[in-house]
């Protein structure tokens, strides 16, 4: 496979010119190392193991570190995290940008430690799977969402789509990691079925004690079902038997490997914030329809799941175009007590930039129902045009302050 671009390489260049080092995180086989020896060839290489402790580095950090010269990658380093003590100390005697790329796919809670060990030295980033503009024939310079956050912005009838290689329901059924892109279709439940076990089971199982590994791998495939869902611990426990506080634990490890992540709920009460509940996404939409058995892409067109796979595809693409941009903004989705509801609500700068998300060509006026219902819920807020993010080709206005927008828009 030939090296795609990155959205996220500009970014990364930029900020090892201004800090010390940088910690790049995300799920395993999204390319960390791939990018970051393709950015970086005159950089010295070292690979940590979960089993070996690589030239005694978890033993003898210090000395490791005196054996290498830098600039210096260290890939998974959650597998030596004695050596970032040891780099703090290096860095403070000399606070040279560049010195360090410090990897890790695992392990949330470790790697957030070390960035906060390393606070005022390092950059934490994450890298996620393919997003649409990186396979995208021609990528966009610019991400559009990051005009769409800009109190002015609106389409315009000249928007630009996306050249992606494949139909939409080839590549959400295919997913976003990168050995996906090139893999033959009929070969694509086989590179699924290894991936889970080889990573997101073996990944678990290096940090927790799980005995049931069966159970487990039917939990994985309950939470892929309830993708774009509300959290509901007991539903989970109860349909697989388990306690609530167990199916708590089994979601909050597939957080700290980079396979599911949570949106909270919105309020203009800052404690209700905490205490609604969020909603849950899986990282990967092939990964969920290989959990569901969604056999291929026509299958995938007839799910009853469809909606919520494409609504996660679209709330995964957004993070990325985040990601991609530094943008410093808050998510959260809204659900009223009477059942109104908004897909994604995005705070910037003290502006709410409401988004529905709707598996259709055609949305209509009807289709901005939850944004509506939001505005006139919170009246003083500073709600800025809303967007119904869809299947269609173009773009066009759905009421007053509302647009539908493809959700493959190159520009606008």
């Amino acid at each position: 496979m030939n090296y795609i671009h990155r959205l996220i390489s500009d970014r990364l260049i930029k900020l090892l010119k201004h800090f010390p080092s940088v910690v790049l995180v995300g799920a395993r086989q999204v390319g960390k190392s791939t990018l970051v020896r393709h950015l970086f060839p005159h950089y010295s290489y070292v690979l940590f193991d979960p089993y070996i402790d690589v030239e005694n580095a978890r033993a003898d950090p210090d000395f490791f570190l005196s054996n290498h010269s830098t600039p210096l990658i260290l890939d998974e380093v959650q597998y030596a995290p004695e050596v970032v003590s040891a780099i703090k100390r290096k860095i403070e005697r000399n606070k040279k940008p560049g010195q360090y790329i410090l990897t890790g796919s695992q392990q949330w809670g470790v790697i957030k430690q070390m960035a906060e060990s390393l606070t005022g030295r390092t950059i934490l980033m994450q890298l996620e799977p393919f997003a649409l503009a990186e396979i995208a024939k021609h990528p966009p310079t610019t991400s559009w969402l990051e005009d769409w956050l800009s109190p002015s912005a609106y389409p315009g009838s000249d928007i630009a789509l996306l050249d992606a290689p494949g139909k939409t329901y080839e590549q959400l059924w295919r997913g976003f990691l990168p050995d996906a892109q090139t893999t033959p279709l009929d070969l694509i439940h086989d590179f699924h079925a290894s991936y889970q076990k080889t990573y997101i089971e073996r990944d678990i199982r290096l940090i927790a004690d799980i005995s049931d590994l069966h159970q487990f791998t039917r939990f994985v495939r309950l939470a892929a079902a309830l993708t774009a869902q509300e959290i509901n611990y007991q539903e989970l426990g109860r349909d697989l038997g388990i306690a609530n506080q167990t199916a708590k634990k089994w979601l909050s490890l597939l957080k700290e490997v980079f396979e599911w992540h949570e949106i909270p709920a919105f309020s203009s009460n800052t404690i209700k914030r905490i205490s609604s509940k969020s909603k849950g996404y899986f990282a990967d939409t092939g990964q969920i329809c290989y959990c569901q058995a969604i056999s291929t892409p026509n299958a995938l067109s007839s799910s009853p799941l469809w909606g919520a796979i494409f609504e996660t595809a679209v709330i995964n693409e957004i993070r990325k175009l985040l990601f991609w941009t530094g943008t410093t903004c808050n998510l959260y989705h809204w659900r009223s007590h009477a059942g109104a509801e908004c897909d994604l609500i995005i705070e910037k700068d003290n502006v709410y930039y409401p988004i529905e998300i709707k598996a259709k060509s055609h949305p209509t006026r009807s289709d901005t129902s939850g944004i509506t219902a939001f505005r006139k819920t919170y009246p003083k807020l500073n709600i800025a045009n809303g967007l119904v993010l869809c299947l269609s080709e173009h773009s066009y206005k759905l009421s007053e302050n509302d647009y539908a927008l493809p959700w493959n828009v190159r520009s606008i």
